[in-house]
């Protein structure tokens, strides 16, 4: 009976810390997408004084990174379709970015 017990608790004690480990890998991703979200303005007002003819991309990166910030609390599956909505939209600013040379001389938008 003893025998028992003692693996319970070692089962018990390796599932707790299985759960620990699966939600720590979730908070590290909270935690890149936050920071990837917090780069993003960064990139747009980079890019904005070259790309003034641009606008709608911009915008749409924009609304697609807000609406990626506001999925974070709704759940796994609205939190990917945002990041993927985001991903395309940030695709499209890195194709049009790579089609004007200005943009490329540009030091900051380099960096980012």
């Amino acid at each position: 009976m003893t025998l028992l017990a003692l693996l319970w608790v070692r089962l018990y004690n390796k599932l707790v810390q299985r759960r620990l480990r699966v939600d720590e890998g979730w908070s590290q991703i909270d935690v890149q997408l936050k920071r990837r979200h917090d780069l993003i303005p960064n990139l747009v007002a980079a890019v904005r004084g070259y790309m003034e003819f641009e606008e709608e991309t911009l915008t749409r990166v924009t609304e697609a990174r807000a609406s990626a910030v506001a999925a974070g609390a709704e759940g796994l599956a609205e939190t990917t379709a945002a990041e993927n909505q985001l991903m395309q939209t940030l695709r499209s600013l890195f194709a049009r970015v790579e089609n004007a040379p200005e943009l490329k001389a540009n030091q900051n938008v380099i960096s980012l």
